[in-house]
């Protein structure tokens, strides 16, 4: 049974009204064997949502209309983020192989990015596609578990034999004293020539995680999920930051929220940014004050929609884009709001 007014959506702000329906509930939408689902992406050409089952790994798709979710693709090589180009082609990032992918719309599987200065990537999390197709993706170290694809945990310093090296540069993995890829960055890929440049370090910005644009996409918004920062002066400590862009370069690093409430400080994961320019933030942490966050352009939290679980990641979509789809952990909540998403997916 529904309630309107919903009791878990809190307004901190009378801005919030403007991008919430009055009469729209939180609707738990669907319900299954899934494990930790993330990756959150709307195709518009085909009216559905793809999503990754990160410890499954497997790529589902939710029909909204029907309720119903479907294997996609099994095995995904322990995918997690996704979006879609201009052209509507699926893009991936797969943990298991450290790649960045993208599917052609012959079925051909192009790999678009798995090394950088001859070391291959750590984990590819999180993904956007800019207005002149330029693909930003962050290259974190989150996914260098077994149940994600990577081998076991380092004994003394080195990797361990044995295990899920058959997808692994296993030599470029010694020379790194046993890590799992590189050091961390947020990337960015030209369309046109395939370069692939570091945007960001990990000394600038620890744990990069969840990302996104400004509606006029001149700035860009990183989260970093660490709780720490490599470097006193570095970003981090579970902080949403803010960047100018220009030229496909980052500039300005600033504090945009630091995602704490009632005193304590969540964790942020995935973000979307709202036509309004108004930011919705994936949150983990206790029961009671976990879901989703949103900010206005000036960082101001304004509301909260309060989950029984932590999500993930997120998205908006629908045939308007004005149905926000959350990822909490087998689970997909909705909510059908008064704004728009403002990228693609």
């Amino acid at each position: 049974m529904a309630f309107t007014p919903d009791p878990d959506i809190l307004f901190y702000d009378p801005s919030f009204s403007t991008v919430i329906l009055d009469n729209a509930p939180l609707v738990q939408a669907w319900k299954g064997k899934a494990l930790w689902l993330e990756g959150p992406a709307w195709s518009s050409d085909g009216r559905f949502l793809i999503t990754s089952d990160v410890m499954g790994s497997t790529q589902y798709r939710y029909l909204p209309e029907e309720r119903c979710m479907t294997v996609f693709r099994k095995e995904s090589y322990h995918s997690n983020g996704n979006t879609f180009d201009r052209e509507g082609r699926l893009i991936t990032c797969e943990h298991g192989m450290r790649r960045v992918i993208r599917w052609e719309h012959d079925g051909r599987c192009t790999i678009l990015a798995e090394s950088f200065e001859g070391k291959r990537l750590n984990s590819p999390n999180d993904i956007v596609v800019d207005a002149q197709g330029g693909i930003w993706f962050t290259d974190p170290p989150y996914g260098d578990r077994l149940w994600e694809g990577h081998p076991d945990a380092p004994q003394d310093g080195k990797p361990t034999k044995g295990n899920l090296t058959w997808n692994l540069d296993l030599e470029a993995t010694e020379q790194l004293g046993g890590q799992a890829g590189q050091e961390t960055h947020v990337f960015h890929l030209d369309p046109e020539t395939r370069k692939l440049s570091s945007v960001l370090t990990g000394a600038e910005l620890s744990g990069p995680n969840g990302l996104c644009f400004s509606p006029d996409q001149k700035t860009l918004y990183i989260v970093s999920s660490e709780k720490g920062a490599r470097r006193p002066k570095g970003g981090g400590y579970r902080n949403i930051y803010a960047f100018d862009v220009q030229n496909a370069a980052l500039s300005n690093q600033r504090v945009f929220a630091d995602m704490t409430l009632a005193g304590q400080k969540l964790m942020p994961d995935g973000i979307k940014a709202d036509r309004m320019g108004n930011l919705w933030v994936a949150a983990n942490g206790p029961l009671g004050l976990c879901g989703v966050f949103i900010y206005n352009p000036a960082g101001k939290m304004i509301g909260r929609l309060r989950l029984p679980r932590s999500v993930s990641n997120l998205t908006f979509g629908g045939t308007q884009r004005d149905r926000l789809f959350m990822c909490a952990e087998n689970t997909i909540f909705t909510l059908d709001v008064a704004t728009q998403g403002a990228g693609l997916s």
